[in-house]
């Protein structure tokens, strides 16, 4: 029997890049599924007194020579975005949005790839509209969907769902009652997949 893994995800955090890729091959050699849960980072860090690590210059500076280590043992392009750290609200409820219409993968592709892959500003909405729209995305749809009380308040319980199970940053996975925190820890999830 197939077992799923939650990935509770914001598309700002560079680890939930590393980790979103990495989480598709997991899922295919172990035959899991994916339960993809946006959630808005800033919110689990207010709601947890947690804070970026980018907020702790050595401790920033280290993380990305960290993740840059992994993106080359992954294969995966990561380069620093100079617009970092900006909100990732509009994204977010893109992201809600998209799941609801059926076209959260290439959603989260394009806004993934789009951030840490070509270092785009996509905390500006004129950018997010052209990127939308280079991925074939109805970007109209968007900018509108986005505006929708169910959306913004899918976004909200979804963050404090989050809270609420323990999560703390991102990405965070889950496999029943059992939670790994980092991109760093997809072998436990693996394992556990696999079990």
């Amino acid at each position: 029997m197939s077992k799923t893994v939650e990935f509770w995800y914001d598309v700002q955090s560079p680890t939930a890049y590393l980790a979103y890729w990495q989480l598709k091959k997991i899922a295919a050699r172990t035959g899991a599924t994916v339960d993809y849960r946006p959630m808005l980072l800033g919110g689990v860090f207010k709601a947890t007194g947690n804070q970026t690590p980018v907020n702790v210059k050595p401790k920033g500076k280290w993380m990305f020579f960290d993740m840059s280590n992994y993106a080359e043992k992954y294969g995966v392009t990561l380069r620093p975005n100079p617009y970092f750290v900006f909100s990732s609200l509009p994204l977010m409820r893109g992201a809600i949005l998209a799941q609801q219409r059926g076209e959260l993968d290439l959603y989260n592709d394009t806004i993934f790839y789009g951030i840490w892959r070509d270092a785009k500003n996509l905390g500006e909405p004129a950018v997010i509209v052209e990127t939308l729209k280079e991925a074939g995305l109805d970007a109209g749809a968007y900018v509108e969907g986005i505006q929708q009380q169910a959306v913004k308040d899918k976004l909200i319980a979804n963050t404090n769902d989050a809270v609420g199970k323990g999560v703390f940053g991102a990405p965070t996975f889950f496999v029943g009652d059992k939670m790994w925190w980092g991109q760093d820890r997809l072998e436990w999830v693996e394992e556990e997949l696999a079990a």
